[in-house]
C-alpha cells in the first residue's frame, strides 16, 4: 500500500486542522492497522495517534487526548486526524504510517510510510 498525506498547513492556537491520508495499491487497505506521527523541529519522531484495521480502538499519546480524533473510512481507504485546540507545541511535519496485522499502538513498528505534510501553529 501506498500513503499520501494532506491538509497541513497553519493555524492560531486554538484552531483546528483536519489531515488525510488516502491508502492506494494492490493490498487491501482494511489490513493494516493506520497511525500519525509527527516530528517537530529538532525533536525525535513521535507516535501520536493509531487506529486498529476495522476502526474501533484508538489510541492516542498523551499530549493530544482530548484534543485529536483519529479515524478511518476503508471504503474510502482514508485515514483522517482531526486536531482542535491546536497549542504551538503541536508545530510539525506530520506522517501517517500502516503496519499489516492488529497492533495500533506506539509498541509496534509501522512499515509503510507517506510523506510528511507540514502544520504549523502560531501563537
Amino acid at each position: 500500500v501506498q500513503l499520501q498525506a494532506s491538509g497541513g498547513g497553519s493555524a492560531q492556537a486554538g484552531g483546528s486542522l483536519r489531515l488525510s491520508c488516502v491508502a492506494s495499491g494492490r493490498s487491501s487497505f482494511s489490513n493494516y492497522a493506520m497511525a500519525w506521527f509527527r516530528q517537530a523541529p529538532g525533536k525525535e519522531q513521535e507516535f501520536v495517534a493509531g487506529i486498529n484495521r476495522g476502526g474501533f480502538h484508538t489510541y492516542y499519546v498523551e499530549s493530544v487526548k482530548g484534543r485529536f480524533t483519529i479515524s478511518r473510512d476503508n471504503d474510502a481507504n482514508t485515514v483522517t486526524l482531526q486536531m482542535n485546540t491546536l497549542k504551538p507545541e503541536d508545530t510539525a511535519v506530520y506522517y501517517c504510517a500502516g503496519r499489516p496485522g492488529s497492533g495500533y499502538d506506539d509498541g509496534y513498528e509501522f512499515e509503510v510510510w507517506g510523506l510528511g505534510t507540514l502544520v504549523t501553529v502560531s501563537s
